[in-house]
């Protein structure tokens, strides 16, 4: 039972402007954390051993396969580093994407957060569909980043 009782196209119209709202304003304000921030905690966004440099979203969720399907958000907000292709093998443009790539998997755990918050307004069946939506459109970009940034790391490797 939601918290406030409202017509369905209320209901309907309201999700999606929120939706567009938490959106806007995670990736707005994850664009202006500082990639020295980044840097910083990039210990936390490390690949682990289970995720075999990436190789397993490419296993279990076909990433190669969709990836290029992804909007790059930094076209749609209007800011920040484009990483739908590789524009140079560059030590220094390598290790900004990867800086970027991390902005982008935190950006889009952040997005999966809100959902939650649609059962003060949907009803149960609905709030459940919303942290669906918030989940299948997050979990595969985390899971592009994720497979990605091995394979940078390795480019930067053979640079040492």
């Amino acid at each position: 039972m939601p918290v406030i009782e409202l017509p369905l196209t209320i209901i309907i119209l309201l999700d999606i402007v929120a939706w567009a709202f938490f959106h806007i304003v995670i990736s707005l304000g994850m664009s202006y954390v500082s990639a020295d921030w980044l840097q910083k905690y990039s210990c936390f966004f490390r690949s682990r051993e289970w995720e075999r440099e990436g190789m397993f979203w490419e296993h279990v969720l076909k990433v190669r396969s969709f990836k290029k399907w992804i909007p790059d958000g930094s076209k749609i907000i209007g800011r920040g580093f484009e990483k739908c292709n590789l524009k140079s093998v560059d030590q220094i443009y390598i290790e900004q994407f990867i800086i970027e790539s991390i902005r982008a998997e935190i950006t889009h755990l952040l997005s999966i957060l809100p959902a939650g918050l649609f059962f003060l307004w949907n009803p149960s069946w609905a709030g459940w569909i919303m942290i669906g939506y918030a989940l299948l459109f997050n979990i595969p970009i985390i899971a592009v980043q994720r497979y990605n940034r091995p394979r940078l790391e390795r480019i930067i490797r053979n640079y040492k």
